[in-house]
């Protein structure tokens, strides 16, 4: 499978990514039992059909482990050049508290043996406490990294706006920052898109296909509860599914986008990832991938040639505009996992 050209992205001189990211939240736990052979396989699965870019986090499971078993057969069966197609973003989310060079470099450190990289494609900062101003020295002393090597890219995940121009304002160059943003999610658009346009800043946009609740499989199905919800995904996605306007809503939703889905010949996924990716400022949205368990490739594959026109967006609108205002009800970005 041969992806086109718009599937790319020149996120920086030294960094061409695809611009649906592989999430590897899903290896963690919660999503269903992996086999690591077959997730390992199918990685190999991914970067053959051009999704050549993965979304990871220290604490996501195994994930930093796959991502270093991958480059070591990569290397092994295809030659160590094979690696330039490959792109692998973690994360650091460590516990507020005082942040000296060594513990940030310790926890760097880590990451980089646990992939087999000498430096880091791009490391997203995630810091649960902003009145523990410590963030900003780890921040810091990341940025003393990324001189010395062993960092390519500082990043920062469910920060603010108001946090995200403060980390500016202190001198550190971060180049993009991870938050939800989907069809039922749009806090993203009332400042945080506006300052990253400002400052040359970058958005990767999760939680797009809400766990997979913005597909065709609950179209006209009946509100899920309790076990129905198999997932942590499913199940954080639903409560805010109910915060933005309920299942009614949500299924007048799902039937506007079957209407422009059926239009185009893709699925609701497909348009669903396409509106986020058209948004300014965001370079990838992130596609789950559950190795080994449930693959959408060949769907997702469809996205980079469909395009929405002006009639699409209004019907979009109709819908959303009857929801209730998420920036209002929960904050700016990220601000539900500090409440």
């Amino acid at each position: 499978m041969n992806l086109p050209p718009s599937s790319r992205l020149q996120l920086t001189p030294d960094l061409n990514i695809c611009r649906i990211l592989n999430g590897m939240w899903q290896v963690s736990g919660g999503h269903g039992r992996i086999n690591p052979k077959i997730a390992i396989q199918s990685m190999f699965d991914y970067l053959d059909a051009g999704f050549t870019t993965w979304d990871l986090a220290d604490h996501y499971g195994p994930a930093e482990d796959f991502i270093g078993e991958f480059r070591r057969q990569l290397v092994a069966i295809r030659g160590q050049e094979a690696l330039s197609n490959v792109q692998a973003f973690t994360k650091w989310v460590p516990r507020p508290g005082r942040m000296t060079r060594q513990v940030v470099e310790k926890n760097i450190d880590i990451s980089l043996r646990r992939m087999g990289v000498e430096s880091l494609d791009l490391m997203q900062f995630h810091w649960w406490e902003y009145r523990d101003k410590n963030y900003l020295d780890a921040l810091k002393y990341m940025a003393e990294l990324q001189e010395e090597g062993k960092i390519k890219h500082l990043a920062l995940t469910n920060f603010d706006t108001e946090h995200l121009k403060i980390i500016t304002e202190a001198g550190i160059k971060i180049i993009a920052n991870q938050v939800q943003f989907s069809l039922i999610d749009r806090r993203p658009e009332v400042n945080m898109v506006q300052f990253c346009q400002q400052n040359g800043i970058k958005l990767f946009a999760y939680g797009t296909l809400c766990g997979g609740l913005l597909s065709e499989k609950y179209l006209g199905q009946p509100e899920p509860r309790g076990g129905m919800l198999a997932t942590v995904s499913l199940r954080k996605y639903k409560n805010m599914v109910d915060a933005w306007g309920g299942w009614s809503l949500f299924q007048e939703l799902l039937a506007t986008l079957q209407e422009i889905a059926d239009k185009y010949g893709v699925s609701i996924s497909n348009v669903v990832v396409r509106y986020i990716l058209d948004k300014p400022t965001v370079a990838g949205a992130i596609v789950g991938a559950r190795l080994g368990i449930s693959e959408h490739i060949e769907d997702n594959a469809r996205i980079f040639d469909l395009m929405l026109d002006e009639s699409d967006y209004k019907q979009l609108d109709a819908v959303l505009s009857k929801s209730r205002d998420l920036y209002q009800l929960i904050g700016d970005c990220g601000d539900e996992y500090r409440r």
